[in-house]
């Protein structure tokens, strides 16, 4: 799923190529698409793209007072054609088309979660948001607060969109990492010093991969491509890393699947080198499911 970083690549390229010019009409193919009926996607025919903005992990396409609303979910991503074209194959969901060229959502797979939502004015826009809570410009002292609200773990929390915005599966791996924290302490019972530690970990990893990205796509100059908005970055320390070595202390990177997600993690920097249970590996292996960074390691290690 795009997170924080990635949609504001979307939104640098989105300024570059598309806000001050007029959009002629949008084709949606996807029947699940479209949330809205009110008002019609035709109401924005003609109309110019005056700017563009982060709602969480959403992106809003703003017409003045109105909006469309794109949740891009897991697999969907945006494309940029220097031309009018229709969309087509299974994957291409809809087309803005503009007076110079064309943005296409795309989504892969056979499950189709991406949204579009056009809303007419601003309240309607603001029952949208979630309320999390922005990493990259809140105070250590809110961001305690805002945990501490709730007793969940910690990894739970990140993901929460009504806790914290923007940050999905990728990158509280890379956030939980770097604060050297376990992805299970629970956030009613975390101290001072480990919210410190988190505030100042979550600004750093997505400042720095906001940076990074922004110069990979030259300040939204240009467009992301096919598989260029990714879940799994070089670069990245611990997500999608899976027994390759911590770049902190070298041990092999943990996981623990769930769902259809799976959490990365350093045992010995994160958990004290304790290795966390994987609810089906550790019920298959009872007593050979290893409980240490050691046992995995082996004698000698």
């Amino acid at each position: 799923m795009p997170e924080l970083p990635d949609i504001l690549v979307y939104l640098d390229a989105l300024r570059h190529h598309a806000v001050g010019r007029r959009l002629e009409d949008v084709i949606v193919r996807g029947p699940s698409l479209l949330r809205s009926v009110e008002p019609p996607l035709d109401a924005f025919d003609g109309r110019v793209l005056t700017g563009v903005s982060r709602l969480g992990k959403r992106i809003v396409l703003h017409f003045d007072d109105a909006a469309l609303v794109i949740h891009l979910m897991i697999a969907g991503r945006l494309i940029w054609k220097d031309e009018r074209v229709r969309p087509k194959g299974r994957d291409e969901l809809a087309a803005f088309h503009f007076e110079h060229g064309t943005l296409i959502l795309t989504e892969a797979g056979t499950r189709h979660r991406a949204t579009l939502t056009a809303v007419g004015s601003a309240d309607q826009l603001e029952r949208i948001d979630r309320g999390g809570l922005d990493l990259l410009t809140c105070s250590r002292e809110d961001l305690g607060e805002r945990l501490r609200s709730e007793n969940r773990t910690l990894k739970r929390a990140l993901t929460d969109p009504r806790l914290i915005d923007g940050v999905g599966n990728a990158y509280s791996d890379e956030i939980l990492h770097a604060a050297q924290l376990s992805p299970f302490v629970r956030t009613a019972e975390m101290t001072d010093q480990q919210i410190a530690d988190l505030h100042e970990a979550a600004r750093t990893t997505l400042d720095q991969w906001s940076r990074r990205l922004s110069d990979q796509f030259d300040a939204g100059r240009v467009f992301p491509g096919r598989g260029q908005i990714t879940a799994f970055r070089k670069g990245f320390a611990v997500h999608g890393r899976f027994n390759q070595p911590c770049p902190r202390c070298g041990s092999p990177v943990q996981r623990i699947v769930y769902a259809e997600n799976e959490m990365n993690y350093c045992a010995r920097c994160q958990t004290g080198g304790r290795v966390l249970a994987d609810r089906s590996l550790s019920r298959l292996l009872r007593d050979d499911w290893p409980r240490t960074i050691e046992e995995l390691e082996g004698p000698g290690a």
